[in-house]
């Protein structure tokens, strides 16, 4: 008998007859010769529990996390504070614990929270729908894609080069399917290029500010894009929303992005959340799921799921996304996050990343080897181009404790500046970036 499940080996020769085989390999006849092992997996000899356990945590010490260093790491995941609320409210039973609601009705305090966050973000994005979230930022990208494409008929994208290259990448994989084709919008000086937009074109994707820290001009942008009937999709930064004007001031059709800085943390890489806003058009071609707000027949508050677009809930045809999960805990920490910042919080936090963004930025643009890849207005993150490779001042900084950003190409430096960064962090930054490029 297994460790870990019940099935005896009668069990099992039971089970295989009662689907007419006689060995478990033959459950795997249709799998190709060429995709399998062929021979047992090359695991070493068991161990001590004691000696595992002290394997695992000499592997463990190998990591470097973002509070072991003085980390300026961002291109899409950041390191803010994250309150103690957060933690004490996710981790209360009936959050944490809880399967998907498939009798939502019954989850009323699910659906609320659901609910809940949908309003903050569709007044972050100044759109007027907004989805229970997706997996992360470029799912939501991807998703936004297909919704186009469906929309429009159209079997064009075109997606600016400041468009963070993870959702470019998973944009080019899960489009391929759809027969579309992908045209690169070139930057100029920072700023998407955007010239023309021919009438087979689905879509206009473009990224605000851009992966390169630069703020796109939305208010020019944003005619040129739709003017042929084209989808303007933007991915943006939700805690620079406390500053910028939202999308939907721009005659935005669908807002899409990566949730992690709303009351998320630097756990491995994840989960995260994705957030996914649009125009009330799109509502019935939305990825996900949908909770909306009723009364009951004694005229009580109450909630429902009103609309739930997954492959698992309709005709799989007609499946507007087809990942089974909301990510509804790291969303709940999203709307935490939100309002314990509140209306005021979020614009005082956006301006105090201005602050010293601009501080960090002039400070190291002044220093020998090193200048701004663009002169564009940033908000808290921005590109330095360095007379070194970037990848070598990465290692140098690394070696002294200081993580100095993420490296770009051959000679390009992408560095974030949040709140947990000083000023003495930013001057300590400049200190170990001179002594990597003299």
């Amino acid at each position: 008998m297994s460790r870990y499940t019940s099935a005896t080996e009668a069990d099992r020769q039971e089970m295989l007859a009662a689907v007419g085989v006689e060995t478990i390999d033959d459950l795997f006849a249709d799998v190709p010769e060429g995709v399998r092992l062929g021979r047992a997996l090359d695991l070493p000899p068991g161990k001590p529990e004691q000696e595992v356990y002290a394997k695992l945590r000499d592997l463990a010490a190998k990591n470097v996390s973002a509070e072991d260093e003085l980390s300026f790491l961002g291109a899409g995941m950041y390191d803010h504070y994250v309150p103690a609320l957060i933690d004490s409210i996710l981790q209360r039973s009936e959050f944490l614990t809880p399967y998907t609601p498939y009798q939502p009705e019954i989850s009323q305090g699910g659906l609320q929270v659901m609910f809940e966050y949908q309003t903050a973000i569709s007044e972050l994005t100044g759109l007027p729908v907004s989805n229970a979230s997706v997996y992360e930022g470029p799912s939501a990208i991807a998703a936004a894609g297909w919704l186009a494409h469906t929309h429009t008929k159209k079997t064009r994208f075109l997606v600016s080069e400041g468009l963070h290259p993870h959702s470019r990448e998973t944009l080019e994989t899960t489009s391929a399917g759809w027969g579309t084709t992908i045209e690169t919008i070139p930057l100029a000086n920072g700023l998407t290029d955007l010239q023309d937009v021919g009438d087979d074109v689905a879509a206009v994707f473009l990224g605000q500010p851009n992966f390169y820290g630069a703020i796109e001009d939305l208010e020019t942008l944003s005619p040129i894009a739709r003017a042929t009937g084209a989808l303007l999709i933007v991915q943006c930064d939700p805690l620079t929303l406390g500053v910028l004007r939202p999308p939907g001031d721009f005659d935005v059709d669908i807002a899409v992005g990566e949730g992690q800085t709303l009351g998320n943390r630097l756990d491995f890489g994840g989960p995260s959340f994705g957030f996914f806003a649009a125009k009330q058009d799109y509502i019935r071609r939305m990825p996900g799921r949908i909770a909306g707000e009723t009364t009951d027949v004694d005229g009580r508050r109450g909630f429902v799921l009103t609309l739930q677009t997954r492959e698992q809930h309709i005709r799989r045809e007609k499946a507007t996304h087809n990942i089974c999960t909301s990510q509804a805990l790291n969303a709940l920490a999203g709307v935490i996050y939100l309002s314990w910042l509140g209306r005021e919080g979020i614009v005082e936090l956006g301006e105090l990343l201005v602050s010293r963004t601009h501080y960090a930025r002039e400070t190291l643009t002044a220093l020998d080897g090193v200048e701004a890849l663009h002169d564009q207005p940033v908000v808290r993150e921005f590109a330095l181009k360095l007379a070194k490779p970037a990848a070598e001042v990465v290692e140098f900084c690394a070696e002294r404790g200081v993580n100095p950003g993420h490296p770009v190409g051959e000679d390009v430096l992408l560095v974030a500046i949040t709140e947990q960064r000083s000023k003495a962090d930013i001057d300590r930054l400049a200190e170990v970036l001179t002594e990597a490029l003299a």
